[in-house]
């Protein structure tokens, strides 16, 4: 069974930076592609970013593209997310989630969550 742990959220003021990270254990971390989504108050969990299991290939939604960054360490068991410029429209609940495919954009594409990190960007 694998858990997965994030930390690394907090209150940040708007164009800051947060790098989050996961920790897995449970499973062997190099054969799970990773994610990162995010939901907000009110708001349904919403795709953020994707890393294949080498780390060779990303995916992010547009709405964060060229601010966040998704890297990992697998021998590390770690998956972290840099976000850069951050605005009051990513307060969220942010999760790390792991696949078992190589590689996945969608939430049904994920096997495994963690608890949740929150990230609150003051304006």
């Amino acid at each position: 069974q694998v858990q997965l742990a994030e930390s690394g959220g907090g209150l940040v003021q708007a164009g800051g930076s947060l790098t989050l990270s996961c920790a897995s254990s449970g499973g062997t971390f190099s054969t799970y592609g990773m994610g990162w989504f995010r939901q907000a108050p009110g708001k349904e969990r919403e795709f953020v970013a994707a890393i294949s299991r080498s780390g060779a290939a990303t995916k992010y939604a547009d709405s964060v593209k060229g601010r966040f960054t998704i890297s990992r360490t697998n021998a590390k068991n770690t998956v972290y997310l840099q976000m850069n410029s951050l605005n009051p429209e990513d307060t969220a609940v942010y999760y790390c989630a792991a696949a078992s495919s190589s590689f996945a954009v969608t939430r049904g594409g994920y096997a495994y969550w963690g608890q949740g990190t929150q990230v609150t960007v003051s304006s």
